[in-house]
């Protein structure tokens, strides 16, 4: 999955707005009465929806993009027997904003990992609805990427299962606890009377995230070597 493919970034459209000035009156002539409220034709209702949802998305898409920024941590993580946790934090102090549980094995992702660069895609579907002629069509999603529940996995281009975006419980909130002092690397935590997960294998890494569009966000790990390809890419796509 190539970088420069795997993403579907929309370009930004440039709107000019016309303004007009109100010109006063002469003093001879009696103003025009204000349009009334009934006046306005329903074209013009429909165009003061459209402009509010198209500003209430806009707004939405910067605070997400500010809360978040272009550099997060991310962390992969679980148990030798489980299946891999992958967490995006804004700093490593931070509740993570991304939580998913994806089907592969931690162990089956580090050999992968060892095998060469892996590319990890998440596919959710956009929501539907019924039109006038009883078929389906595409609406406006209510929710953010992230906030997505369920997810098609892929690695490398290969089918894994799915991935279920997960809230930070107990167990994975102490791993992420005995974690803030790790900026980078991978390692081992061992068992505890507390977790009960046997030993749990991590891996965290700075990640460059790359915002497409409401339907497409992109995370790089940045490599210590600038001349070389990240690593682990992660892609979230809704379709």
């Amino acid at each position: 999955m190539a970088r420069g493919s795997s993403q579907d970034f929309s370009s930004t459209r440039h709107h000019s707005f016309h303004w007009t000035r109100k010109v006063r009156s002469h003093e001879n002539h009696d103003p025009k009465p204000a349009p009334s409220s009934s006046s306005i034709t329903p074209k013009r209702k429909l165009q003061s929806i459209a402009v509010s949802r198209l500003r209430s998305v806009i707004a939405s898409l910067s605070r997400n993009r500010s809360a978040l920024g272009s550099r997060v941590v991310g962390t992969l993580f679980g148990s030798r027997r489980g299946h891999v946790h992958f967490a995006i934090q804004k700093d490593p102090t931070s509740p993570p904003a991304f939580l998913v549980e994806l089907a592969t094995p931690i162990s089956g992702l580090v050999k992968e990992m060892a095998s060469g660069l892996v590319r990890i895609a998440l596919e959710c579907d956009r929501p539907k609805e019924e039109d006038a002629g009883g078929g389906e069509k595409t609406r406006m999603p209510s929710r953010r990427l992230v906030e997505e529940p369920l997810w098609r996995t892929y690695c490398n281009g290969k089918k894994c299962g799915f991935g279920a975006r997960r809230e930070c419980g107990g167990k994975e909130t102490k791993v992420l606890k005995a974690l803030e002092m790790v900026s980078m690397g991978a390692g081992v935590l061992p068992e505890t009377e507390e977790s009960g997960a046997g030993d749990v294998m991590y891996m965290r890494a700075k990640f460059e995230r790359v915002v497409g569009s409401p339907d497409s966000e992109a995370f790089y790990m940045m490599n210590p070597d600038s001349n070389g390809a990240p690593e682990l890419s992660l892609y979230l796509l809704r379709i």
